[in-house]
């Protein structure tokens, strides 16, 4: 099971400025490769500027929320959504509230967390592709049974040290894809939590995933998974978290 079955809510940033682009370039050939021509409504897309960051990505945190009865743990089954053809995953360390705070200053934020630990956003990217497209979302793109997996465990920050020197890591049937370290996040936890704060109130077990890192996911480079794959995201200090992907109905 998750360590935190059902979470009091779900929050996932957008942090890594790398994913970012890459990911909205690919979410613009997704949608280009549905016209007449492709390469002219790419090119479209461009010269309209839909390939930039948002100005707003840069000024604060910007966060969806998730679907808190979702949640599966270390060696569980990813369903395959009934609407999805393109399945993938994503690389993210996540912390946990263990306090109630409001307004919060950086240093009650940083106080306020319980532990970390593993999160993989599963996402329907042809889905979310779609649904983003009217400048919402995503929703569909991530709400489906067994789409949020948690774990193996939620480590104190007594035992993580320093957040933004954990070693992370992607491995897709064993072949490793993604090695990289959780610092260069635009926003740091600190200012991601305060900005959750603001005017509302934080409560114990609510899970703030803090984005997907630069190249871990599919989505960046548009490869994705196959049923039957066996996704495992390492995080130093906290351990393995393995999901298989099911197979289609």
């Amino acid at each position: 099971m998750a360590p935190l079955p059902i979470p009091e809510s779900i929050r996932d940033f957008a942090n890594y400025e790398l994913h970012v682009r890459q990911a909205i370039r690919s979410a613009m050939q997704l949608r280009a490769s549905a016209a007449a021509d492709p390469q002219a409504a790419f090119d479209g897309y461009a010269q309209a500027g839909l390939l930039d960051v948002p100005p707003v990505w840069y000024e604060m945190p910007l966060y969806y929320k998730g679907n808190r009865f979702s949640c599966i743990g270390h060696d569980q089954t990813v369903e395959w959504p009934d609407f999805a053809e393109k399945m993938d995953y994503e690389l993210e360390l996540a912390v946990v509230i263990g306090r109630p705070l409001r307004n919060a200053t950086p240093k009650e934020a940083m106080d306020a967390i319980f532990g970390y630990t593993i999160f993989n956003d599963f996402s329907a990217r042809d889905m979310q592709s779609r649904e983003t497209s009217f400048r919402m979302g995503p929703a569909k793109g991530k709400d489906f049974d067994t789409g949020n997996a948690f774990g193996p465990c939620i480590v104190t920050p007594d035992e993580i040290g320093d957040p933004y020197k954990l070693r992370m890591r992607v491995r897709i049937n064993g072949e490793e894809l993604v090695d990289t370290v959780s610092g260069g996040m635009q926003h740091d936890i600190a200012k991601c939590i305060c900005h959750v704060s603001r005017s509302e109130t934080l409560y114990p077990g609510e899970i703030l995933g803090m984005g997907t890192l630069g190249n871990g996911c599919g989505y960046e480079s548009l490869s994705f998974l196959r049923a039957g794959d066996v996704v495992e995201l390492e995080v130093e200090k906290i351990g393995i978290l393995r999901n298989t992907l099911g197979h289609r109905r």
